[in-house]
């Protein structure tokens, strides 16, 4: 069997392997090399999969017993067993990574298992059980990312651990201490803390998930803190140290200086992700990485060599999942002689808490540092019939609509499912809906989705539950 192929994709997490298969649709010869034993990279094997397998476990054994009985519900003694949910999160992955080594065999896509480095530009080696040499005229970098850490903060995957570690831990913590108020230490907070471990999160900035709309870090806080997590932002972490089964995390407040000491079973750290590129031999092929040691691109995501572009958390941008899946379809068209389209303004983001937090476009601290005009819509999900019926009343719909053509400009949300009625702002926004279109477009009583079309409303003035 040749081993030339059109294009070689290296990386097999949502975007290296979505851009395989678009690749092979379109009809060229396409090799995907994969490190690891198994497909799907980090989302699939320990990120986006596992983690929603976690939260969702986690939601329904603490919904049980904290509120079974507002319901109408008598149980008994309710128990928790970590291991039998750690054990469905692995079914869960195999299942899905299985799904994925079929999709390679159904579109004709080699797999090669190993360290996929470049000789030169067109020269791939695969490092594997044995050393495999790929000739191919295109090639698409999508390695990933891999976790950061801090100065003073030696991550030993046992104790001091990341979200790696974290979602294959056997037993609950009695006391997590997590590094980082973002996405995700405060999903991975949330899953401990519902199955009883008590949560202490330490975040440098002033307020957790810092770059969403202010109101939704507002209303999260308020919820977290409702829930009995401790919050502890303005800190910034100046040592953490395990000694047996014990941690110790030491923090300063940026205010006043003064020191946090605090002590538990477990650190989380979770301050971010960094591009992947280590042993790539990316200079043999004389491909540049920028100043945050990202593979540096183009519109067209072509690296500084032509004909090897580069996709998903390796490149600049949000570091999602469904941004490497976009990123994927549009390389792989581009090398197709296509002319494909991509909306970075659009790409949602979404925190897996509960309740959910999503949001689309601009923030409103972004409109005004930008001096945009706009108004504001926001409907509270206390006023929903849903909501109140349903036992979901935190949160709110928050439309930001340009003052001159109502163009919707940024769609914020915390409440039930916001994961997916986001995408409803993402479609209107694509087509460049106005607030006074959607306002004007019949939703389903009683339903969450409605709170988009109050919110709308109440930015148009038209009419609404302005409260």
């Amino acid at each position: 069997m040749s081993n030339e192929f059109d294009v070689v994709v290296i990386g097999s997490g949502p975007g290296g392997y979505v851009c395989a298969i678009r690749c092979a649709q379109l009809g060229m010869k396409t090799a995907i090399v994969e490190k690891y034993n198994t497909l799907g990279g980090t989302c699939l094997n320990v990120g986006c999969i596992p983690s929603k397998a976690w939260l969702d476990s986690s939601e329904r054994y603490y919904e049980t017993v904290h509120h079974a009985l507002e319901h109408g519900i008598t149980t008994g003694k309710v128990k928790v067993d970590v291991k039998a949910m750690s054990k469905r999160v692995t079914g869960v992955v195999d299942n899905i990574c299985g799904g994925v080594n079929y999709l390679m065999q159904k579109n004709k896509i080699e797999v090669f298992n190993g360290l996929g480095s470049f000789v030169d530009a067109n020269t791939i080696k695969v490092a594997g059980e044995k050393e495999t040499t790929l000739k191919a005229k295109k090639i698409v970098i999508a390695t990933g990312s891999k976790p950061s850490s801090l100065p003073g903060v030696e991550i030993d995957k046992e104790r001091i651990i990341t979200s790696t570690e974290a979602l294959k831990l056997e037993e609950c913590p009695k006391h997590m201490i997590v590094i980082g108020g973002g996405v995700i230490g405060l999903e991975l907070g949330s899953v401990f803390h519902r199955l009883g471990a008590k949560v202490s999160v330490v975040e440098y900035a002033d307020s957790v998930l810092a770059t969403m709309d202010k109101d939704c870090s507002k209303e999260m806080t308020k919820i977290f803190k409702k829930k009995g997590m401790e919050l502890y932002t303005g800190h910034g972490v100046t040592e953490a140290t395990a000694k047996g089964k014990k941690v110790t995390v030491k923090a300063k407040s940026k205010k006043d200086d003064s020191e946090v000491v605090l002590e538990g079973d477990y650190c989380l750290v979770a301050v971010g992700r960094r591009p992947y590129t280590d042993g790539l031999g990316l200079e043999n092929a004389g491909v540049k990485l920028d100043e945050r040691g990202r593979v540096e691109t183009n519109d067209h995501l072509q690296t500084s060599v032509p004909h090897i572009y580069a996709i998903g958390d390796v490149v600049k941008g949000a570091m999602l999942a469904h941004k490497a899946e976009e990123e994927g379809v549009f390389v792989a068209e581009l090398m197709d002689g296509q002319i494909p389209h991509m909306n970075y303004n659009l790409i949602p983001g979404v925190v897996y808490t509960w309740p959910e937090v999503s949001s689309v476009g601009q923030t409103e601290q972004q409109l005004k540092e930008s001096k945009i005009a706009y108004k504001a819509g926001k409907f509270p999900f206390k006023a929903s019939g849903r909501a109140m019926a349903s036992a979901e009343s935190d949160g709110f719909i928050k439309v930001l609509a340009d003052k001159e053509t109502d163009e919707i400009l940024g769609v914020h949300m915390v409440g039930p499912r916001a994961a997916d009625l986001i995408a409803e702002a993402v479609t209107a926004m694509e087509f460049r809906a106005s607030a006074e279109d959607v306002g004007r477009i019949c939703h389903p009583h009683p339903t969450y989705s409605e709170g988009f079309k109050e919110a709308c409303l109440v930015a148009t003035d038209k009419r609404g539950l302005n409260i």
